[in-house]
């Protein structure tokens, strides 16, 4: 099984619930994801899937994704002890982010209201093609500040995908923590 906590070096291919979202397209994924998850053949690794995007820091993010709605597997692996150890080192690294952020208080610590103030902010703040369903309906259905700090990775991604948002990203990201 490949290290997922550095997804690029993995070979990802298509499950058939991914082959099955290609030809349905019921949940909505952002032109982005869809794209990583239609050149998952088997024989990419996720470096070169990163490639395929404007900038390749959002790849882990997007392949994570993908892991997660069962879309994609390692080649190398089960779908399942894929999906459970992506899940687990995503949520490994997250905490680990969150916890390096200086003043960034504890999850417990925020309350309902700081969750509604930055899952309001977080929806309103996505600019352009990227203001995509799936990633508004991840963060109004994230669960406290867990919940929503998980969402931030896509979030984050999404503003790296377009030029304003990138621009701005150290500016909205400094008024987001100040409620995640």
């Amino acid at each position: 099984m490949p290290d997922t906590s550095d997804l690029s070096s993995a070979v990802f291919a298509k499950t058939e619930v991914g082959q099955q979202e290609i030809q349905t397209r019921s949940l909505g994924l952002s032109p982005l994801v869809r794209r990583i998850l239609v050149l998952a053949d088997g024989k990419k690794n996720g470096g070169e899937l990163a490639a395929f995007l404007p900038s390749a820091d959002g790849i882990q993010a997007v392949l994570k994704q993908l892991l997660s709605l069962g879309f994609l597997r390692a080649e190398d692996g089960g779908q399942a002890a894929s999906q459970r150890a992506t899940a687990a080192s995503a949520d490994a690294a997250s905490e680990a982010f969150f916890d390096s952020i200086p003043g960034l208080p504890p999850p417990e610590m925020r309350s309902a209201r700081d969750n509604e103030m930055a899952r309001n902010f977080m929806i309103n703040s996505i600019i352009g093609q990227q203001m995509r369903i799936s990633l508004i309906t991840d963060i109004a259905g994230a669960k406290g500040t867990e919940g929503l700090r998980s969402v931030y990775i896509a979030w984050q991604a999404s503003m790296a995908d377009h030029s304003v948002g990138k621009k701005r990203f150290p500016e909205l990201t400094e008024k987001l923590f100040k409620v995640l």
